[in-house]
Order: structure tokens, then sequence, then C-alpha cells
């Protein structure tokens, strides 16, 4: 029997947020948080429902039911040590997973309302933890096994969290000079503080956790050398998929054609958008950003926040959008224009080579196609030019191919993804991989489910290989 009433209300409590008009002119977070009083009564709106379906959503394992109890509670720092029990990266989660299409797609009080406000939960105990300072897990004693983690992405990281408790000495290796990944080059701020970012990875070294940064594996080092020259018993290859995608039409070599890639990592890790950077970001006054993901989003709402008027071109309509609907209509709140049913065919240029414009078609929706898809067919007669001066292109990426020219032996796809069995397990043995370097470009907690299953794959292997 639960300490605490049932709340039956049929919405989630919602979540406070800067004014759209205010945050266009800064980086800080947008949303704002729940307060103690606010998280309490939303827990109780969690029914404690018998066979724990949000559970089957969630690809990390939280056990969200008993979390959900603890804060209805007031028991806080209790609730956030369940969630770290399973999740390396509770604060992240919280603010960036798509909850809406796992654990609360699966929430009960969705059936007849809306779901619990998981999400939110998690960001609020993780936050009270960190306000608070409260205590974190002790340094388990020491096995006697060396595993090396290439990337410190969200992959990268819960691979490393879950064998440093096991008592594994672990070295993440981190070709940049921050640890993160994606977490710090592709998130923005005004969504994921970096300071947020930055603590959770003072908590995996607090477990003993070593990282290096500015460490190139294929350049520095290889993998080959890290087994048979630093004694690594195993390798987790977490190194995400950052190579960016174009459309290949004409223009695309203009000045001012950006992958979002490069637009977002100006911005998030070398602060392009402060007066003084080094590295400032390219004064566009109208800009086109391709795609319709997460990632176009974050491009459009930097870019707004640059003060550009911006332009979301998507191909298909509406309806179809990949990215997360909080975002979509953050972005239109914003003031972030949507052009839907619109293809991009050609990237005008001016006597200086300076994109001109941007020129599109309209688009139809015909017969479904692989994906499930209603298949985008030009409209006859229908091309026109946006006005634009930049245009960033947010078609996805694919995994870079340094590790496959540099290690003997790993196997790839035809699109670079490592090919990996069940249990991460590559090509060659004792190298395991997960994350976005063999699904191609995915959620954050996809890629952290990957990283937990290879790190019990590994134990099992250096178990086995010990005996």
């Amino acid at each position: 029997m639960k300490a605490y009433q049932f709340n039956m209300t049929a919405n989630k409590h919602t979540m406070p947020a800067q004014e759209p008009s205010v945050r266009c002119g800064n980086f800080c977070e947008v949303a704002l948080g729940y307060d103690e009083d606010t998280a309490i009564e939303e827990a109780k709106r969690c029914i404690q429902c018998k066979n724990h379906p949000c559970m089957q959503g969630c690809p990390v394992g939280v056990r969200i039911p008993e979390f959900i109890t603890l804060v209805a509670q007031g028991k806080f720092e209790e609730a956030y040590g369940v969630i770290r029990s399973t999740s390396a990266l509770p604060a992240v989660c919280g603010r960036v997973c798509p909850q809406e299409s796992q654990c609360e797609g699966k929430c009960t009080r969705g059936i007849k309302g809306e779901p619990v406000g998981i999400g939110r939960l998690e960001r609020f105990v993780a936050d009270w933890h960190r306000m608070h300072g409260g205590t974190e897990a002790q340094v388990p004693q020491p096995n006697g096994h060396k595993v090396a983690i290439i990337g410190s992405g969200p992959a990268g990281l819960a691979c490393a969290g879950d064998l440093a408790r096991l008592g594994y000495a672990v070295t993440v290796f981190e070709a940049l000079h921050l640890a993160g990944g994606v977490l710090v080059y592709g998130i923005p701020e005004f969504r994921l503080p970096k300071e947020i970012v930055r603590h959770e990875v003072e908590g995996l070294k607090a477990l003993g956790v070593k990282i290096v940064t500015n460490a190139v594996i294929g350049k520095a080092l290889t993998v080959e050398e890290l087994i048979t020259e630093y004694g690594f018993k195993a390798i987790f290859l977490g190194t995400g998929a950052g190579l960016p995608r174009f459309m290949n039409i004409p223009g695309e070599s203009a000045r001012g054609v950006f992958s979002a890639n490069e637009y977002l990592t100006r911005i998030n890790l070398m602060k392009a958008y402060e007066p003084e950077s080094e590295t400032p970001v390219f004064p566009a006054k109208r800009v086109a950003v391709v795609g319709g993901g997460n990632v176009a989003m974050d491009a459009a709402r930097c870019a707004r926040r640059m003060g550009a008027e911006v332009y979301v071109v998507y191909r298909r309509s509406e309806a179809e959008l990949p990215a997360r609907r909080e975002e979509v209509e953050h972005a239109m709140e914003e003031g972030v224009i949507f052009k839907f049913l619109t293809s991009p065919v050609e990237i005008l240029e001016d006597a200086a080579e300076n994109v001109a414009g941007l020129k599109c078609e309209e688009m139809i929706l015909g017969e479904a196609d692989a994906s499930g898809r209603r298949r985008p067919v030009a409209k006859e007669g229908s091309a026109f030019v946006l006005p634009v001066d930049c245009v960033i292109m947010a078609l996805g990426t694919s995994p870079n191919p340094l590790l496959k020219k540099t290690t003997l032996g790993l196997e790839t796809k035809a699109n670079g993804t490592i090919v990996t069995d069940e249990r991460g397990a590559t090509s060659l043995p004792g190298v395991f991989a997960g994350g976005d370097a063999v699904t191609g470009s995915a959620t954050v907690i996809l890629a952290m489910g990957a990283g937990k299953s290879a790190a019990k794959a590994i134990h099992e292997y250096i178990t086995n290989s010990a005996k």
C-alpha cells in the first residue's frame, strides 16, 4: 500500500518555460523544470500498474514505478539512487529522450488522458541531486582488468559506467577536447546545458573512469595497439556517426552552405554565439535548414537565436516530421517558418560564389516507399526560390571511415556502420561496438542501451577468457 493518494488529474503538470519572445534572444535552457511540490503531485498521477508497461519502453531498464513512488513520498535522493543504478546519465535522459515514443508512450494513464511526465520527473530528480550535493556511488573493488572505450558519447559513457561498477579499469578515449560526444557538440545549450553533461561525466570519473581527450584512435593509436601494447582486455567502439550527408545538388560548394554538424559544433562547442568568439558563425540574415529531424530543429532554433529569419524545408508533410513534437512546437513558437512538401533542387550563387537563394519544388505525396511513408513526388511547374543567404543541410550522418581504414578485419556495411552480433561483438575478438556507429543516427537513449548491452557482453567475454 502506497503512503499517498493517487492524483487522477487527466493532464500532466505544465513544465515552466521561458517565454518564446525572451528565449529567442538567449541560449539559456528553455524548460525550467518542476519544483518539489509539482514533482510530488505529478508523481502521484502514477497508478502503479501491476505489469509496469512503462519499463518495457525504456532501453536502459530504469525502474520507473519505483523511483516515481519515492518522488511521491518526497524521497528524492532515494529516487536518484534507483535511476542511477541503471542509467549513467539521468539528467541528460530527462531532457533529451523521446519519452513520448518510449516509456510515456506505454503509460496506462495515456489511454484516457496524458501519460505521467516520466521524463520531467527524471530530470527533476537528477537536478535535485546535483543541487543538493547528494552522494555518488563508491569506487568498486578493482578486478584487475582494463577496458578501453573509444568515444565519449552516450553509448561510450553508458558502457564505461556499467563496467566501472563491475570493477574494471576503464579508459575512455575522446577525439575532441571535451568529453560528451554529441551531447556537447550536437545538442544546443538551450536544450541541454553543458554544465549538466560535465556533471554527469564527473560522476563517472568519481567511479574511477579515466577520460583521455584529444585522442584520435586510428591516428594517435590503433585498436590493435590498444590490445597488444597497452594491455586492454576488450574494447568498445562508440564512435557515433559524425560524417554529414549532403543532397549532391548544384551549388552545394557555395559559401554559406554548411552541414548541421559543422554549424552546431561551432555554436555548441566553440561558443560561436558569443560576441568575442574566435570562430564566429556565418552572419546570415535568412537561413534555410533542409531536413525534418531533431538535428534540423536544433540548427533552426540556433539560427533563430543568431538573429536570422529561418525556414525549415521538409519534403514531406507536417505529419511525417521525425523530430520530437515538443521541439517542433518550440521552433514554431520561436518564429521558425516551416515549408512542408518542399524539396530543394539547386542552391543559387551570386558572382562572388555566395548563396543567393534556394531553388525548390513543391511536392505531393505518392505511393508508400520502403520506409512505409508516402514517397514525395515533384509537382510539375511548381519551382520557386527562397530568398536565403545560408543553407544548412540536416539530412542525417554516417560513421567516420577512419576506424575501418585503420583496423584490419573490422567488418562494416556498405553505409559504413559496424557489423555486430546481438551482443555487440564485432568481427574482431574482444572488440565490441554500439550506438550510432552500428545503427546509424538514432537517439541518445538507444545509444545508451547499446552501451549497457555491450558492457554486459564485455564482462562475460573477459570472465570466460580468464577461465
